[in-house]
């Protein structure tokens, strides 16, 4: 009697110990949840200086990189911003920041934005747009705003040359050689750009702005106010910088401030983008130098 007692005790302490041990049926949300939660990882966006180029870039306004050649311009205003003295050049530095052609166009006043179109580099500078032949390093053609007061970014689709008046607060178009006004009322209007399918977007003193053929608008984000450069990544995500040394990600209209060089007095003016590395292109103006940053998002 007493061994068959002893027998029964060893076997119900061996299946509590199994019951406990061995693998557990799910029967709740409770542990699916749980496993979602840990699972799934934020990923916040990180931009890593890469590299900058030596300060010989005077006052370093605005970037452009031109897929065709691999050559980044930079626009260098080198006197006064809205002044006529003809210091402003244009150079030509390479995807690793080794300056190729520092002095590649001289003798314009305050250049600023840029963009390419037909084999022509077009750069804003001032009350005027200057048409540069990309192959001779020559200017072909100027082309006058009456009554304009500080032009300032500038893109290109299909030909046509999309630019802002700061001041005026306007945008315009310049197409078969006649200017044209876009859009009026936009206060502190800088940074524009343009999507592949001719959506236009601008960067003023109410935010990240999405345009209609007829210069009518929606406000995508309205935290980065007062923008300088702006860059489409995609139809969701843009990356947008402000001058006093802030560089922000938005993504669905929610932004993220991804560098901040405002303790370095180092500013963030027209930026650009590689998009087959991931990297930003950041004219520091007054550092007189390009920086550039790689881009996780």
């Amino acid at each position: 009697m007493k061994k068959t007692t002893y027998q029964s005790a060893l076997m119900l302490a061996a299946a509590l110990l199994f019951w406990q041990c061995g693998p557990q049926q799910n029967t709740g949300e409770t542990n699916i949840d749980t496993v979602a939660e840990t699972s799934v990882e934020e990923t916040v966006p990180v931009a890593e200086l890469l590299w900058e180029t030596p300060t010989d870039l005077t006052t370093c306004e605005s970037v452009l990189y031109d897929r065709e050649s691999g050559n980044i311009y930079v626009a260098n205003i080198e006197g006064g911003a809205a002044e006529k003295d003809g210091k402003g050049s244009i150079s030509i530095i390479t995807k690793d920041g080794q300056i190729t052609a520092r002095d590649w166009v001289t003798g314009l006043n305050a250049p600023k934005g840029m963009g390419i179109a037909n084999g022509k580099l077009f750069v804003t500078d001032i009350d005027e747009v200057v048409e540069i032949d990309i192959a001779s390093a020559k200017v072909a053609k100027r082309h006058p705003l009456a009554g304009a007061q500080f032009l300032n970014d500038l893109d290109t689709h299909n030909g046509t040359v999309y630019f802002t008046d700061m001041r005026a607060g306007t945008i315009h178009k310049l197409e078969g050689g006649k200017i044209t006004t876009f859009a009026e009322g936009q206060t502190n209007i800088n940074g524009i750009r343009i999507a592949k399918d001719g959506t236009l977007y601008g960067l003023d003193g109410e935010g990240l702005k999405k345009y209609d053929a007829d210069g009518s608008f929606e406000i995508i984000n309205d935290v980065v106010t007062g923008g300088d450069g702006l860059v489409i990544i995609d139809d969701n995500t843009f990356i947008a910088s402000r001058w006093k040394g802030e560089v922000f990600l938005i993504q669905d209209g929610a932004e993220t401030l991804i560098i901040d060089t405002q303790a370095e007095e180092s500013n963030t003016a027209d930026i650009d983008y590689i998009p087959e590395d991931n990297t930003i292109l950041v004219p520091t103006f007054m550092k007189n130098k390009v920086t550039a940053y790689q881009l996780s998002y």
